[in-house]
């Protein structure tokens, strides 16, 4: 109704979860980016890819279902889809479920109705003809929260479904915070350690609630400024708590009243009036009697709260004592004591971006310590060389690869059309990175860090003797022979013979670096450059510089 008097050409807050209107914030990109990640992930224990689990969780409303449907737009040709968004099943049920969507059913000599073997026996028979045919399968669960939890056993067992190479099957389970309750009790203690990728979806911050709001009307036909007024934004992010379908519904009623009483632009009374229609509660007042009373209240009771603390805390003094002085070398008393670290501050990127280089040579010397590579006033990939290592760079690389990376390297970060900087990172937990510059250490948040860094990553390498970046077909030498020892150690299988039959780059050789590639989320080309040498040197627990993991 209110389309035209704001120049819109749809709805642009309505709670359906349209892909067009998703609004990719850093934790959505973040999260997007493991569901990509997750469906060729790493498994537990094992060199092959696919299987195991991937889990996206967030609270009602704030875009897992939207994400999902994104993700699902994306998903790779050759990949089969089997979609759950009404888990509340038997185990028969869903095994039927799954079939169904996966076109098959059961052998016409099935008893009827089929037992849970004849749709499991069903199922394991196109995972294997999909493998064959070079294909993979990926089952996402919606809601799974409402999984029982011999629905879930089944489910763990589905990922038993293998070749000697590979999982058969991907399950994806998005759900809400309860998911995560429940992977951490004893008797699902199996299927957690199977969770290769997760990732739990925030609110949006009151900067993020802004830019929302702008994207959807965007998507939606708006070209003007802002139809809500700074105050309005401020209080549509504060009574809806950054959760997208919150927002959609205060911003839909807010525009319809709006549109009702003839004003162009909603403002903070508007936004308190559509949230007692929305939500069914009067908002808080901005001021007047009530809120004074309560602000006179509580200031009441903390002050005698802070007397009665007082009171309690006061004893009599104690007599003076005679000051001794302790020797030199008395040891330190429990009260002197050091204590334990405080965790580091989380600090504004924005505030470090001033200090950190301009020139990429002063970042790589700022990293050459880590390789034990010597101080030098030359170009540092040319003194590297000495030490039989390479710069490599990359204009792409996302936040689960430099997870999976691991090693320490340079970030390019740029904001706007400013001068890019570098910066040194050493560390990276679930929600901060550590930089280095100097000899400090800061941690900032990956959120923030997203704002200002597009994928840009170099780092020192060592590349096995022979190595050539051309490497073709039916090429030998110390880096073939290197390559397929290292993967022998990942599938746990024996090396290969050194002698007269020394390995080389045949099919055989290059469906095996496929495999690892697909579960490092590394593009499957069979053609072992760089990266693929990296994630193969971190499977095997090789000596390099290892990024810190846990916060400081």
């Amino acid at each position: 109704m209110y389309s035209n008097h704001f120049g819109l050409t749809q709805d642009p807050f309505s709670i359906a979860p349209d892909p067009r209107f998703l609004f990719m914030s850093e934790r959505h990109r973040e999260a997007l980016a493991h569901l990509l990640y997750g469906v060729t992930g790493p498994q537990p224990g094992a060199g092959g890819s696919g299987g195991g689990f991937v889990l996206l969780t967030g609270d009602i409303g704030t875009g897992k279902t939207t994400i999902c449907r994104c993700f699902l737009e994306q998903i790779p040709a050759g990949c089969h889809v089997a979609y759950i968004f009404n888990p509340k099943l038997t185990v028969s049920e869903l095994l039927q479920s799954i079939c169904e969507e996966f076109h098959i059913a059961p052998a016409a000599g099935a008893a009827s109705p089929p037992t849970v073997k004849d749709y499991i026996d069903t199922l394991n028979v196109f995972l294997l003809q999909s493998h064959a045919a070079g294909q993979s399968c990926v089952l996402i669960i919606d809601e799974a929260q409402n999984l029982q939890a011999d629905v879930l056993e089944q489910l763990r067992l589905l990922t038993n479904l293998e070749t000697s190479e590979r999982k058969l099957l991907q399950i994806v389970l998005i759900g809400q915070p309860e998911l995560r309750s429940m992977l951490e009790r004893p008797e699902l203690e199996q299927l957690a350690q199977r969770v290769i990728a997760r990732f739990h979806l925030d609110a949006l911050t009151e900067r993020e609630t802004t830019q929302y709001i702008a994207h959807r009307l965007g998507v939606a036909g708006h070209s003007k400024s802002l139809p809500f007024d700074a105050k309005a934004l401020q209080r549509i992010h504060q009574l809806a708590r950054g959760v997208p379908r919150r927002i959609n519904l205060l911003c839909g009623r807010a525009l319809l009243g709006a549109w009702a009483t003839g004003v162009e632009r909603v403002n903070r009374a508007v936004v308190n009036k559509a949230a007692t229609e929305v939500f069914g509660t009067e908002p808080a007042r901005d001021s007047g009697t009530r809120s004074r009373r309560a602000v006179y209240a509580l200031g009441g009771l903390l002050m005698m709260s802070a007397g009665l603390a007082a009171f309690l805390r006061w004893s009599p003094p104690a007599p003076a004592l005679p000051v001794v002085k302790a020797p030199a070398s008395a040891p330190a008393t429990a009260a002197s004591a050091p204590h334990a670290a405080p965790p580091a501050p989380i600090e504004a990127i924005e505030t470090l971006l001033p200090q950190l280089p301009r020139d990429i040579n002063a970042a790589w010397r700022e990293l050459a310590p880590l390789w034990k590579l010597p101080a030098s006033d030359g170009d540092p990939c040319q003194s590297a060389t000495t030490r039989n290592l390479q710069c490599y760079r990359s204009a792409k690389l996302s936040v689960p690869l430099l997870r999976q990376l691991a090693r320490p390297g340079i970030l390019t970060l740029q904001s706007g059309n400013e001068a890019p900087v570098y910066a040194l990172l050493v560390g990276l937990s679930d929600q901060t990175a550590t930089l280095r510059l100097g000899a400090e250490l800061h941690t900032v948040r990956l959120v923030a860090l997203g704002r200002f860094w597009h994928g840009e990553f170099a780092t020192y390498w060592r590349a096995p003797e022979g190595y050539n970046i051309k490497l073709r077909e039916g090429s030998s030498g110390a880096a073939i022979t290197q390559l397929a020892t290292q993967l022998a150690q990942v599938d746990g299988v024996p090396a290969p013979a050194i002698g007269a039959s020394a390995p080389v780059l045949d099919a055989a050789l290059r469906e095996r670096i496929r495999a690892f590639q697909r579960s490092q989320g590394l593009k499957p080309d069979g053609q072992p450059g760089p990266l693929t040498f990296m994630q193969i040197d971190s499977a095997t627990a090789t000596s390099e510089p290892r990024l810190q993991t846990k916060p400081r």
